[in-house]
């Protein structure tokens, strides 16, 4: 009897395993909303928008309805940040593994840097610049833009800088980061700040996000930081910039503080878009949503902000630009999906794109900046607060894992894993039962 009792009761376990996960996974797909992929509400002419996918490989034009009309990429190729330029080329970041070119690396490794795209029904890469990196994760060039000069300003995430590269390969003009952060030894070897994006603000001046620090940093030529956005006030803010071995006090000399911005502000942004002066607009990409930072007295607070589309949350949304009608298109990186939003938060356009797009541009205004940059809005109301993520970090870790290899569903979340998880549990603890039950008759 106690063998039966075993084998019923690991049976028991098991059927809870099975019902636990498709009931949850059956409650969440009936009550998430659709993302409204390829789906417009109003009668505006939306264009064509660029989009550069990481995880996907790939860069793609998509019509107003979303539906794409040219793409190009390769299974060993990531792509960020993407610009048409006037004569018609599409400017892109990337990284490539599998190279043979390997500097002090050893072959094969990955080159960073950025390509010249021909588009078409057939595009075709032109040129490409780049350099060899240690790996191909967080080494990257994110972004890269061409400025009025004829020189390419870069990111480099390798050896955490931003720099210019004139049209003949050659490096013109850098800055370091450690000009201003505590480095460490060797800054190849862990990803310190992940510098990923610089926007030129005006001659010979240039706003560089730092993400792992929370900040955006004003750069200017020959004088080096003139403006901090986010600066450094609490040193209860460090562990947040410490994490995944990020910033830290490697110099010994400051005892464990580091430059670190509020998360409660912007944490772990990308792409930021200097509006009109004093106003930011940013994908705060930890906290999941997009907000405008607007100045007041020297303090940095978020005036406007969104958090959903389509009745879903965004999740790591990577780039926001303010369009001139006043809406902003959002790339919304885990949902895989790129939205445009009115000013009130309401959802007017959304298209589905691969795995993790990284950026995406309206043509053909792409992202405004410098002379041609666009106006605040003036927010009322509540702002969306910061998204609290599981209680459970190896979760979340394991979500993102996940999504950069497999297009996930929106309804799927971080906590489904842990339902998984604890189904695999019930599961072998119910098989041993059934399995000793049988052995002891």
């Amino acid at each position: 009897m106690r063998s039966l009792s075993r084998q019923r009761l690991g049976a028991v376990l098991i059927l809870l395993a099975v019902v636990g996960v498709v009931g949850s996974f059956a409650v969440s797909a009936a009550t998430t909303p659709g993302a409204g992929a390829g789906s417009a509400n109003d009668s505006t002419d939306r264009g064509r928008t660029l989009v550069g996918m990481q995880a996907e490989g790939r860069v793609a034009m998509l019509d107003a309805n979303g539906d794409p009309l040219w793409r190009i990429g390769s299974d060993n190729v990531d792509y960020f940040d993407v610009t048409m330029l006037d004569n018609g080329s599409v400017l892109a970041g990337f990284v490539a593994e599998g190279q043979q070119s390997c500097g002090p690396y050893e072959s094969p490794c990955s080159r960073t840097g950025f390509r010249l795209i021909e588009p078409g029904p057939e595009p075709t890469v032109a040129n490409e610049w780049s350099f060899p990196v240690r790996t191909k994760l967080n080494s990257e060039v994110h972004d890269v833009e061409k400025l009025p000069s004829g020189e390419y300003l870069l990111t480099d995430m390798e050896y955490e800088r931003i720099f210019t590269v004139a049209e003949n390969g050659s490096i013109t003009w850098q800055w370091n980061a450690s000009q201003h952060y505590d480095a460490p030894p060797d800054v190849t070897t862990t990803d310190w700040l992940h510098i990923n994006d610089v926007d030129r603000i005006g001659d010979g001046r240039y706003m560089v996000s730092v993400r792992n620090a929370n900040q955006l940093l004003v750069v200017e030529r020959g004088e080096g930081v003139v403006d901090v956005i986010n600066e450094d006030r609490e040193q209860g803010n460090d562990a947040n910039c410490k994490r995944n071995n990020g910033l830290a006090d490697y110099s010994n000399d400051s005892g464990g503080d580091v430059l670190c911005g509020d998360p409660e502000v912007m944490d772990h942004q990308h792409n930021p878009q200097s509006l009109d002066d004093g106003a930011v607009l940013v994908a705060d990409s930890e906290n999941d949503r997009v907000i405008e930072l607007h100045e007041n007295e020297g303090e940095w607070d978020v005036s406007w902000g969104v958090d959903t589309s389509n009745g879903v949350r965004y999740d790591w949304p990577r780039d926001a630009d303010r369009l001139p009608n006043g809406n902003t298109l959002i790339t919304d990186s885990r949902n895989n999906r790129v939205v445009e939003v009115t000013p009130n938060g309401t959802t007017v356009w959304s298209a589905d794109t691969g795995i993790w797009p990284y950026e995406a541009e309206r043509l053909p205004y792409g992202e405004l900046l410098d002379d041609n940059r666009t106006s605040r809005l003036n927010g009322s109301g509540d702002t969306p607060g910061r998204s609290t993520g599981s209680a459970l970090p190896l979760v979340d870790q394991a979500y993102a894992g996940l999504s950069f290899v497999v297009s996930l569903p929106t309804w799927f979340q971080p906590w489904h894993i842990g339902v998984i998880a604890g189904a695999v549990v019930l599961t072998l603890v119910g098989g041993v039962l059934i399995v000793s039950g049988r052995w002891n008759r």
